[in-house]
C-alpha cells in the first residue's frame, strides 16, 4: 500500500510539483536564514574566543558586552593575582581610538594592548611578521581586513593599496609602526583591530584615572574554573567571568538589542507558515481531488488505520525530498555570501532541528488532509 501510495502522489505532476517546490522554498528559508543568524551569533564572540589562552576575564560588574569599555584600577590586578588558585593574571587594554594613515585618512579603530612580558592575548594566526615583533618600538600588527579594507592606502595617482608591514601610521597623534598582519575571526562589530604592547597601549590612549580593560587569568591546572570565577569576584569587588560566561553575555546583549534576534525568527518563522500553508493547501486539495481513488479503496475493505498510513507516507516522502533540495539550496547560498562578508554557519545541529520542523509541517499538513479521509464514505466510489 504503501508504494500504492508514492505511486499516486507522483502520478499527479501538477500537485507532486506544487508539493516540492512549496516545501523546498520553505526549507531554504527556514535554513538559510537560520544559519546566517548562526553566524552572525558566532561573531559576537569573535574576540573571547580569538583569545584562548584565558579561563577567566575580570571586568567592570556593570560592563554588558566586549564592546561596553568601561576600565579598572590598576590595583584589580595585583588583587586577581593573589586570589588563591589563580596560576597566572595579565592586564589587557582595548578601546577605540583614532588612527591616521599616511595619505592622511582617519579611522577609528580598536586598539588592543596585551601583556608586554608574555604577550598573552595576541593574535595567534599571524600571515606577516610575527608576535614578537611587538617587542620592538612603537609596532603595531594589524588585523588582515582591516589591512585589505578599511585602512588601505591611498596612493599619489588614485589608486589603493593595502596597509603592509613598514608602514608609518599614527595613532592619536603617536607615531607606530606596522610590524605584522595577522588573521582572526569575523568580528560582529565593524572596526578594524590593531595589536600592540599594553603599556604602548597607555601611551596611546588619552590620559586618564583608569585604562586596563580587562584581567585575563589562567587557573591552575585541576582547578574549577566557575569555583574561581565566583573566588575572585568576591575578593576583588568586580565581576570575573569564565570565557563561556562573557560569550554567552555578549551574544545575549547584542542579540536582543540589535533587533537581529526578532527579525531572523521572524523570517524563520514565515518559513514555517508558509511551507505550512503551501504543503497543507495542495495535499488538501490532492485528497479533494482524488477522493473518489480513496473512497474505491475503502470498499475495497482497506481501513482508515491503512489509508492514513498511505497519506501520511506520501506527505513524508514529498517532504523528505523537499527538504533536502532545499537544504542543498540553503548551502548554495551560503558558498556565495561567505565570500562578500556575509554570516553563514551551517552546523548538522541546524539541519537536524530545520528537518524536524519541515517534519512537523509534513505531518500537520496530512493530519489536516486525513479528516477528509476518515469522514469519506466508500459510496464515493459508485457517484458519478
Amino acid at each position: 500500500m504503501i508504494r500504492l501510495a508514492i505511486k499516486m502522489i507522483m502520478g499527479d505532476r501538477l500537485k507532486y510539483l506544487g508539493l516540492l517546490i512549496g516545501l523546498a522554498f520553505a526549507a531554504t528559508l527556514i535554513t538559510q536564514q537560520a544559519s546566517i543568524f548562526m553566524g552572525y551569533t558566532q561573531r559576537t564572540w569573535a574576540f573571547i574566543k580569538d583569545t584562548p589562552h584565558a579561563d577567566i576575564w575580570v571586568m567592570d560588574e556593570q560592563m554588558r558586552f566586549t564592546e561596553d569599555s568601561k576600565p579598572l584600577q590598576d590595583v584589580v590586578l595585583y588583587r586577581t593575582r593573589s586570589v588563591p588558585g589563580v596560576d597566572w593574571a595579565m592586564p589587557m587594554y582595548r578601546a577605540q581610538l583614532p588612527v591616521r594613515l599616511a595619505d592622511g585618512t582617519l579611522e577609528m579603530t580598536n586598539i588592543i594592548g596585551v601583556d608586554d612580558s608574555t604577550l598573552l592575548g595576541g593574535p595567534i594566526n599571524m600571515l606577516a611578521g610575527s608576535l614578537e615583533d611587538l617587542r620592538q618600538a612603537d609596532s603595531v600588527i594589524v588585523e588582515k581586513r582591516a589591512a585589505e579594507g578599511d585602512l588601505m592606502i591611498t596612493n599619489p595617482d588614485g589608486t589603493k593599496r593595502p596597509l603592509r608591514v613598514g608602514d608609518a601610521i599614527s595613532i592619536n597623534d603617536n607615531a607606530a609602526r606596522v610590524v605584522g598582519i595577522c588573521e582572526t575571526r569575523e568580528p560582529f562589530y565593524w572596526q578594524p583591530s590593531l595589536y600592540t604592547t599594553y603599556s604602548r597601549a597607555l601611551q596611546f590612549a588619552p590620559q586618564q584615572r583608569k585604562l586596563m580593560s580587562f584581567v585575563l587569568v589562567g587557573a591552575k591546572p585541576g582547578e574549577d574554573i566557575n569555583a574561581l570565577a565566583t573566588r575572585i569576584s568576591d575578593f576583588t569587588g568586580h565581576k570575573a567571568r569564565t570565557a563561556d560566561d562573557f560569550s554567552a553575555l555578549t551574544m545575549w546583549y547584542t542579540l536582543i538589542n540589535t533587533g537581529i534576534l526578532v527579525n531572523f525568527g521572524i523570517t524563520v518563522a514565515l518559513g514555517f507558515v508558509i511551507g505550512l500553508l503551501v504543503c497543507g493547501q495542495t495535499f488538501f486539495n490532492y485528497v479533494v481531488d482524488n477522493a473518489k481513488y480513496f473512497g474505491a479503496l475503502k470498499a475495497l475493505g482497506l481501513t482508515n488505520r491503512r489509508l492514513l498510513a498511505m497519506i501520511f507516507a506520501q506527505v513524508i516522502v514529498v517532504g523528505t525530498m523537499g527538504y533536502g533540495l532545499g537544504a542543498g539550496c540553503a548551502a548554495l547560498t551560503g558558498m556565495f555570501l561567505k565570500p562578500v562578508g556575509v554570516g553563514f554557519y551551517m552546523p548538522w545541529q541546524l539541519l537536524v532541528g530545520s528537518g524536524v520542523g519541515m517534519l512537523f509541517i509534513c505531518l500537520a499538513s496530512a493530519a489536516i488532509s486525513a479528516i477528509n479521509i476518515l469522514r469519506l464514505e466508500p459510496a464515493t466510489v459508485f457517484k458519478s
